[in-house]
C-alpha cells in the first residue's frame, strides 16, 4: 500500500509540505489487526500515534461504574492517539477494531523529532485545533440533539445520506456511540420502521429520504 498516497488523502496533514509527508512515510510501520482486537488499551503507556488506512475502529472509554462511553468511530483515513505526543504518556482511551484494520504506527520519539521543523509543526498544531473544534461540537450535539437526531448525525457523519449503509458496527456499539442505551435505540428503531423511515436489517441500513428531512 502506498503510504505517500494515503497521507496526502489524509485531513490532518493537509497543507503539509510533500517533502514534509514523504519524510513522515519513512516512518510509518504498518500494522495489522484481526476484528475485535484491541490496538491499545486505556492506561497503557502511550508509545504511538496510529493513521488509519483500513478497516473502522472504536475509541471508548470505561467510567467508575464500568459503564462503556464511545468517544469516537474512526474511518479510513483519520489519526489518532496523538494526544500522547504533548498531554500524557498513556493513552486516554481503549482502541477496538470493529473490523479487519490497517494502520501505520508512528512512534512519539520519531514524531517528536519531525515537530522539531517550524513548518511541519506549524501545520499539525492547526490540524489539533481543527479536531477539538470537532469534539466540541460531538459534546454539543449528545446535550442538545433527542436521539434520533443523534443516530441521524452520526450515519451522516461516518457514512453519508445513503439509502442502502453497510454497517460494520452492532446495536450495542451504535448505542454507545450516540449515548443512548440499547433499549432506548431499539425502541427508536421499531418507531423509524413503523414510520418507514429506516429498516436495520443484517448488518444492513435501509433510509429513505424522509428519515433524511426529518430534524
Amino acid at each position: 500500500m502506498n503510504i505517500s498516497r494515503i497521507l496526502d488523502q489524509t485531513r490532518i496533514f493537509e497543507g503539509v509540505s510533500q517533502s514534509n509527508k514523504e519524510a513522515l512515510s519513512r516512518l510509518c510501520i504498518p500494522c495489522e489487526r484481526p476484528k475485535n482486537s484491541v490496538l491499545f488499551r486505556e492506561g497503557e503507556p502511550g508509545e504511538a500515534m496510529y493513521l488509519l488506512a483500513r478497516g473502522r475502529i472504536s475509541l471508548h472509554k470505561l467510567s467508575p461504574d464500568g459503564r462503556e462511553t464511545v468517544i469516537r468511530f474512526l474511518k479510513p483515513g483519520e489519526v489518532f492517539a496523538e494526544v500522547i505526543l504533548f498531554e500524557q504518556k498513556s493513552y486516554p482511551v481503549t482502541a477496538l477494531a470493529l473490523t479487519e484494520i490497517l494502520a501505520f504506527k508512528l512512534l512519539r520519539r520519531d514524531f517528536l523529532g519531525l515537530l522539531r521543523q517550524e513548518d511541519f509543526r506549524n501545520d499539525f498544531i492547526a490540524t489539533l485545533l481543527r479536531k477539538q473544534r470537532y469534539l466540541t461540537d460531538r459534546i454539543q450535539q449528545l446535550t442538545s440533539r433527542d436521539v434520533e437526531q443523534r443516530l441521524r448525525a452520526f450515519l451522516r457523519e461516518q457514512y453519508g445520506e445513503l439509502e442502502q449503509i453497510q454497517v460494520e458496527i452492532n446495536k450495542k456499539q451504535l448505542a454507545a456511540a450516540i449515548d443512548a442505551t440499547p433499549e432506548t435505540l431499539s425502541r427508536l428503531l421499531q418507531d423509524l420502521k413503523q414510520r418507514k423511515c429506516l429498516v436495520w436489517k443484517q448488518g444492513i441500513i435501509a433510509t429513505t429520504p424522509a428519515f433524511w428531512k426529518e430534524e
